[in-house]
């Protein structure tokens, strides 16, 4: 069973839970950006946790299948009838297409039995920083489908919120670089609403607003990066690490985004606002 690509919109990517733990040899994690719709996608089409999926920015997908498959979508809701947040036959030609979300930027497209492109250290993840994995979906491919693992799930449609359109606030930690800047620095970074940048992408969000001044001039080696780490380069304007960031960085880092919140920054469009809470 094959999944037919006819169009992919300003970006498609096939994305599992990424490549853990290989950080020391210069790998960085990887996988799909908003954790919580990938792992719900795969829920609802009875797939095992780390099945591939298709990651798709701002709409604009189209595609058909070689036969009968159960397909459910998550993450940003695309214009079109495609049911959102539930399980769903598509029919053998049937075309699909997903329009231009309105809320959110990333799309997550789980069909049963998973995708299964030939997998790169251990994961099917595309990392669009380094290169490693599968090639960025494009027009004309024809994308592996596995068999089913697991029974079906019973729900019909997952009572889930769609992202948010308007300002969205999250929680911040003190980093480990956090004594580089000065109190005025961190009052101003959680006092302020940041804008995201039209040049943020799967490596991370750079946002704009008062810059963050230091209390040292000098540089740092690199050092050891993780997923929503706020670093901040000289020009002082912060940047969030997400999903393919690099494995090292020598700007200070001056706070981290709470694990479960980078999610939700995942689905923040260009000119959309985010606070950051103590």
């Amino acid at each position: 069973m094959t999944l037919v690509v006819v169009e992919t919109g300003p970006l498609t990517t096939v994305q599992d839970a990424g490549r853990p733990g290989q950080a020391e040899a210069g790998v960085g994690r990887s996988g799909a950006c908003d954790r919580r719709s990938y792992a719900l996608a795969n829920r609802l089409v009875g797939n095992e946790p780390g099945a591939a999926v298709l990651e798709i920015t701002l709409g604009g997908l189209v595609l058909s299948s070689d036969a009968d498959v159960v397909l459910a979508t998550t993450g940003a809701r695309c214009a079109g009838s495609w049911p959102h947040n539930a399980p769903t036959t598509l029919r053998a030609g049937q075309p699909l297409r997903l329009g231009i979300p309105p809320g959110g930027v990333r799309t997550y497209l789980a069909v049963r039995g998973g995708i299964t492109t030939g997998p790169v250290l251990g994961s099917r993840s595309t990392d669009v920083l380094s290169g490693l994995g599968p090639p960025i979906v494009s027009a004309g491919d024809r994308l592996p489908v596995g068999p089913p693992a697991g029974p079906m799930g019973s729900v019909d449609v997952a009572p889930v919120a769609d992202p948010a359109s308007g300002e969205v606030t999250v929680r911040v930690s003190p980093g480990p670089r956090r004594d580089w800047f000065p109190d005025s620095a961190w009052s101003r970074l959680v006092s302020v609403a940041y804008e995201v940048g039209s040049d943020s992408n799967r490596v991370g969000l750079r946002l704009a607003g008062p810059p963050l001044e230091r209390a040292h001039p000098g540089e740092l080696p690199s050092e050891g990066m993780v997923r929503g780490a706020l670093q901040v380069p000289p020009a002082g304007g912060p940047v969030l690490m997400l999903a393919d960031h690099p494995v090292t960085g020598g700007y200070p880092v001056i706070g981290y985004v709470d694990d479960p919140d980078v999610d939700l920054c995942a689905q923040l469009r260009p000119g959309q606002r985010v606070r950051f809470r103590a």
